[in-house]
């Protein structure tokens, strides 16, 4: 299969593995900051490949992960309001909250729906006008412009029962935040998905302020592998850059129709991360303009301040500092069938990734 079947290649994962033991001197950490890229190395167990001079390390790439408790709790008030609909993408409807989650709601009642596109809600909410239709916004620049054109076509159709809780995010801030804490990081595998929509731009300062190696890769086990190369020979050489190996699908502009919807749409806030706290301008809320659809307005919610499940390590692990290794909770009270944590919730977060391929 096209772009499928050449990147898996054994020979060429092969080969780029031998460069790479030819010419890593250095001791250097590299980190993927996207669930995709975590789950396909050790999917294909890329670890083995490389250098001992090479470490990675998992960071904030995981949407559901991410999301704070407060957001969650938040949502889970929505769900209470009565005559509401609540539609949300699968993953988040399984996270613990404070007190209960998503899915106990749904149990007892709630109207809580799963959907694959938030365009599904906009229906939902074409259907049901006696109701008001609220839109789980969770995830970075690679889906909050969709969220965008779903508010965009609710003004212009009228639609004035469809509202969006949001918690959509933007990546460089928390990718600087981590050096900042002092987490030991020399070059970032980029986000594939993420860049495709914002373009290289983004990661400018982190090369040139911060002296650090970033390399946007796409997600089968060559495109890895030669990413890892490249930052590699970046950092041996003491020339750290932005490039790009997922050149199939990323370009140095990104796409500016997607662009011109999250400016169009949302604003940069101050926003709380899982594990991390409140980073500056790393979240996305909807402007005055739009805010007829805005959840959080509509509804003045508030909720307690909230608290993280006892023994889970998820921020930790978030930030990069540890791994699902040092849990006490990992693979025994914590599973992917009864999760204590946002991390061994979804497919892309670091503690499911770690308990499907940890043989």
């Amino acid at each position: 299969m096209k772009y499928i079947d050449e990147y898996r290649k054994k020979d060429l994962i092969l080969a780029v593995s031998e460069e790479l033991k030819k010419i890593s001197k250095k001791q250097i950490t590299l980190m993927e900051v996207c669930g995709g890229h975590t789950m396909a190395i050790h999917r294909f167990g890329l670890h083995a490949l490389l250098p001992p001079t090479i470490h990675l390390l998992s960071g904030p790439g995981c949407p559901v992960c991410v999301s704070s408790q407060h957001f969650l709790d938040t949502a889970i008030a929505c769900s209470k309001i009565p005559g509401a609909i609540i539609t949300t993408y699968g993953d988040l409807i399984r996270v613990p909250g404070s007190v209960t989650s998503l899915e106990k709601e749904k149990a007892d009642g709630a109207d809580i729906r799963i959907i694959y596109s938030v365009l599904e809600a906009l229906e939902i909410a074409k259907n049901n006008p006696e109701k008001a239709v609220i839109f789980l916004g969770i995830g970075f620049e690679t889906t909050a412009p969709a969220t965008a054109a779903a508010i965009v076509q609710a003004k212009n159709e009228n639609i004035s029962n469809f509202f969006v809780l949001s918690a959509h995010k933007v990546m460089p801030p928390v990718m600087k935040a981590l050096v900042d804490e002092g987490v030991k990081i020399d070059g970032f595998i980029a986000p594939g998905h993420v860049t495709a929509i914002t373009g290289t731009g983004i990661y400018n300062n982190l090369a040139a302020v911060y002296g650090l190696g970033v390399v946007v890769a796409g997600f089968e086990p060559v495109d890895m592998m030669q990413a890892i190369l490249m930052l590699t020979l970046q950092l041996e050489s003491a020339a750290p850059k932005v490039e790009i190996q997922y050149k199939r699908i990323v370009h140095p502009e990104g796409n500016k129709i997607a662009l011109g919807l999250l400016e169009q749409v949302f604003e940069q806030k101050d926003d709380r991360w899982r594990g991390l706290g409140v980073i500056p301008a790393s979240g996305l809320k909807i402007r005055e303009e739009f805010a007829a659809f805005d959840a959080e307005k509509r509804y003045l919610l508030t909720v307690p301040e909230p608290s993280d499940p006892k023994g889970c390590i998820c921020g930790s692990i978030l930030r990069g500092q540890k791994t699902p290794n040092d849990c006490g909770l990992f693979a025994g009270k914590c599973t992917p069938s009864d999760p204590v944590g946002a991390c061994m919730v979804s497919g892309e977060g670091t503690c499911a990734t770690y308990y499907k391929y940890r043989s």
